[in-house]
């Protein structure tokens, strides 16, 4: 898809109409506002790629509207223009999440240059994660935004969405990108292995140890080390773990000296850690330095759009190099787009690889598809959901149930249970003052 889409902010209507200019003459689809007010009344209702603002306005600064911006969606892209004494409001505005900034006065060369750098990375990002969602939408942006930093990294979802491809993307979009990317699998490696295999070991130090051996922790110095499956680490080599975190530092298994290590950590999970802790499964401490930077990935039930996107892409995939042309009769691509699939975009792809196999004149049929996927109950209607008792019902009542229910399945995450009611971020914010029910401080997808 095109990014083109762009909000400008600026209190000086010269400098709004000289940035408009410059950029809708190079395509880009421009919308101006002239408060950090107006802006936020903009976002909530349209769809920005980019947003750029004036440091320095009255009213709303441009670094509020930041704050405003992120608190509202922390995915959203921010470029900040400053002036020559303002440096220091822009790196401040770099560690509250801007992507960058420009400094006044500039040409409208950096400024296109700026703008494109930011956009082609989305762009990138579009070819190498298939999706059209606003939900992944928001997980590219945030991709982009995180991959900056060196902080560790807690990639969040269940199992077959895709973890360790938006663990790969924040690597190749990070600084580290021209080093190595390690992956491996906690849950794959017995546990007396694994702390050989991530801290390695010295000769002699266990039966079989014929040398010594560099752990993946060294391997992957100046890099990037990702932990699928991070739930699954034994209690004792969480120790060790967090101690390497915290440190920069390993030890060899059977070894005595500390080796330096400069690796960026990128766990991933499918599980509650944060009530594994609270259980005594999971270190607190060690859930707390993982989860200094997280992202989300929403199951694909709750992205449907992205089904056909991702069933055109599974069907080019697996036909690469013949001359196959996959069709898919109607009441099976019917049965593929409103499909459940507990194992998401990992099981949808499974489905088109086994359809392709068996399929005759090159035509999907029904029959071609998974047994489990025609098996799969109808949903229910909301006529069998909601009974309307004879005797009537306190509509307040019933409203601050659900939006109770909605928070506590969510951890209190509103954009997440604003979702799941069918409202918008804002309207939900209001119901939740309206019934003084408990709220994040930020309410975003942080956690």
């Amino acid at each position: 898809m095109a990014r083109k889409s762009i909000l400008v902010v600026d209190d000086e209507k010269g400098q709004r109409e000289i940035l408009e200019m410059i950029l809708s003459g190079e395509g880009y689809d421009v919308t101006t506002a002239s408060s950090g007010e107006a802006a936020m009344k903009f976002v909530a209702d349209r769809h920005f790629d980019l947003v750029l603002t004036d440091l320095k306005m009255t009213g709303m600064s441009g670094l509020d509207l930041l704050k405003e911006l992120t608190d509202f969606d922390k995915s959203i892209i921010v470029l900040l223009l400053t002036a020559h004494g303002s440096v220091d409001s822009a790196v401040d505005a770099l560690r509250l999440g801007a992507f960058d900034y420009l400094q006044k006065p500039y040409d409208s060369e950096k400024l296109l240059d700026t703008v494109s750098r930011a956009l082609n990375k989305l762009s990138t990002l579009d070819v190498e994660i298939i999706s059209g969602s606003p939900e992944m939408d928001k997980v590219k942006k945030l991709i982009l935004k995180i991959a900056k930093s060196n902080s560790t990294v807690l990639v969040r979802g269940e199992s077959g969405t895709g973890k360790e491809l938006i663990a790969r993307s924040i690597h190749t979009n990070s600084p580290r990108a021209g080093q190595i990317f390690q992956a491996v699998n906690c849950a794959a490696i017995n546990e007396n292995l694994l702390e050989s295999e991530l801290f390695g070991h010295q000769k002699g130090s266990f039966t079989g140890a014929v040398s010594d051996k560099k752990g993946l922790f060294e391997i992957a110095d100046g890099g990037t080390l990702f932990l699928d499956e991070i739930g699954e680490l034994d209690i004792s080599l969480q120790a060790k773990l967090l101690r390497a975190l915290q440190e920069k530092q390993i030890r060899r298994v059977g070894g005595t000296k500390e080796i330096e290590i400069d690796v960026r950590v990128v766990a991933a999970t499918n599980r509650d850690l944060l009530k594994m802790s609270q259980d005594g499964r999971f270190r607190e401490d060690l859930y707390y330095r993982l989860n200094v930077l997280s992202l989300e990935v929403p199951p694909l039930r709750e992205r449907d759009s992205d089904i056909p996107l991702l069933m055109e892409y599974f069907i080019k995939k697996h036909t690469r190099d013949t001359d196959r042309k996959i069709k898919i009769e109607k009441d099976a691509e019917k049965l593929l787009n409103n499909y459940s699939y507990p194992g998401n975009v990992r099981q949808l792809e499974s489905a088109i690889e086994r359809a392709i196999l068996l399929c005759e004149d090159d035509k999907i049929t029904l029959e071609d598809l998974p047994p489990e996927m025609k098996s799969q109950p109808a949903a229910v209607s909301s006529d069998e959901l909601f009974k309307l008792p004879p005797n009537g019902v306190d509509f307040e009542d019933v409203e601050r149930s659900l939006i109770t229910q909605a928070m506590e399945r969510t951890n209190n995450n509103i954009t997440k249970s604003a979702k799941l009611l069918g409202l918008t971020f804002r309207t939900l914010q209001y119901r939740l003052e309206k019934y003084g029910i408990k709220k994040d401080a930020d309410g975003t997808d942080d956690d």
